[in-house]
């Protein structure tokens, strides 16, 4: 067996009564060697996450009032916890120090990533473990990104000194020593860089869901659990708002062929949702691995006849939205018509501006502009190369009497993309989920 590293999210970690539960777990497989904790997340819904509190401090110390009262809540949740796992450890001084330093002005990284900094120490007491700042083993360059190879050279060799250590997610440090803390998913990226680093057999995601599930359980009543996923597919998933890990947060352990296991500190002997790397073999053909969409689109077309014939064609229309400041999502066409389906978001209050344009730069026939529409995925490998899928997807929305407005396939074939009103959105991932499922 080789050795696991194990990150344990907010939740996780929230009190004294929900830290045992990681203690047992970690006891219960003598390969999770490498721990990496997030701060205290929320208790109770009227709760407050540590971080948010850090983040807090320094919004007064920002702008002169005195924050005192808002750090007492910290050092209080804090010691409590210390006290009643029953630690000897000497917390205070630290928190004491930190309070210094956030009234002295320190920067909103360094002031949020010390949530994490304190919960790395509580739990590497707790354990017996060392305890290894992560200042000191991750780096961000001048520019604030991550020295991916600097990063990897100095943990693979400070881990290789330490037989079980806790390392504290979220932070790093820039050239200058000063804190660095990650954007999104910190803790999350923390502990996919330090599989990576000791090249770990599997990386451990633990946090308060049982893994991902196959669709929005706000909309499928008890969706099935998705046992395995690879990362492409994830990405497919993730980019239409399924609520998963974000790209950045495993691309370390991505780039390594390490897999990732999220789990449930709730319930540890539930097998999770395991993600894979691409290259592993399909385990069923036509099977779907998950359904995901967004709502609130425009599709904007574009008719012209011979527009294949126009050189350039594509290229002022594009640019009019480039211009704008506009991404789009998808570019479905035809042999005389193109279309862009771009989130209401990006559009703003542009959209009359740009047709305008449109008219002017590219003399179209005719521009069609469709609202209020949604966009649902159909992702997984097993859908490639399988007949009839195509088929059986459509026919579930044709008998849900759900109109389709664009369809869009991928090169890749491992999801299909259809445009529907929003006003059919359940009902069409309802459709297409019983259709593959039930």
């Amino acid at each position: 067996m080789g050795i696991k590293v194990a990150k344990f999210g907010g939740t996780s970690l929230a009190s004294a009564s929900q830290i045992p539960k990681v203690k047992a777990i970690i006891e219960a497989d003598p390969q999770r060697r490498y721990v990496v904790p997030s701060a205290p997340g929320k208790r109770s819904s009227d709760d407050h996450k540590i971080t948010d509190l850090l983040y807090l401090c320094n919004a007064h110390v920002q702008q002169g009032i005195p924050f005192d009262d808002v750090f007492a809540i910290i050092s209080k949740r804090y010691l409590q916890i210390v006290a009643e796992l029953g630690l000897s450890l000497n917390l205070q001084s630290h928190l004491d120090a930190i309070k210094t330093e956030i009234a002295n002005g320190a920067s909103a990284d360094y002031t949020a990533s010390r949530g994490e900094y304190l919960n790395g120490l509580i739990i590497a007491d707790l354990l017996g473990y060392d305890f290894i700042d992560a200042a000191e083993v991750i780096f961000f360059d001048k520019n604030g990104l991550l020295d991916s190879d600097l990063t990897q050279t100095k943990m693979a060799e400070r881990l290789g000194k330490h037989e079980r250590a806790v390392i504290p997610g979220f932070y790093g440090s820039t050239p200058d020593g000063k804190i660095k803390t990650f954007s999104r998913g910190g803790s999350d990226i923390t502990g996919a860089i330090v599989a990576r680093g000791i090249q770990a057999e599997i990386y451990e995601n633990w946090t308060d869901v049982s893994g991902f599930l196959m669709a929005d359980p706000r909309i499928i009543t008890n969706p099935k659990p998705i046992e395995k996923i690879t990362y492409r597919e994830l990405r497919e998933l993730a980019y239409m708002g399924a609520t998963v890990l974000h790209e950045e947060s495993i691309f370390p352990v991505r780039q390594a062929g390490i897999p990732v296991n999220i789990k449930n500190t709730n319930e540890p002997e539930h097998p999770g949702t395991l993600i894979v790397n691409d290259a592993e073999p399909i385990s069923e053909s036509g099977a779907i691995t998950g359904i995901a969409g967004r709502k609130d689109f425009t599709i904007i077309t574009v008719e012209k006849s011979l527009m294949n014939t126009e050189l350039g064609f594509g290229r002022k229309f594009l640019s009019i939205f480039e211009a704008n400041n506009i991404s789009f999502e998808h570019m479905p066409s035809g042999i005389d018509t193109i279309s862009l389906v771009v989130a209401d978001s990006q559009l703003n209050s542009k959209l009359d501006k740009v047709v305008e344009e449109i008219k002017q730069q590219c003399k179209p026939d005719s521009i069609e502009i469709s609202p209020n529409m949604a966009l649902i995925a159909t992702v997984g490998r097993g859908m490639a190369f399988t007949p009839g899928i195509a088929a059986k997807l459509f026919g579930a929305l044709a008998a849900a009497n759900i109109n389709v407005r664009m369809i869009d396939q991928g090169s890749s074939e491992i999801n299909i993309i259809v445009g529907v009103e929003t006003t059919d959105f359940e009902a069409a991932v309802k459709a297409i989920y019983n259709a593959f499922v039930k």
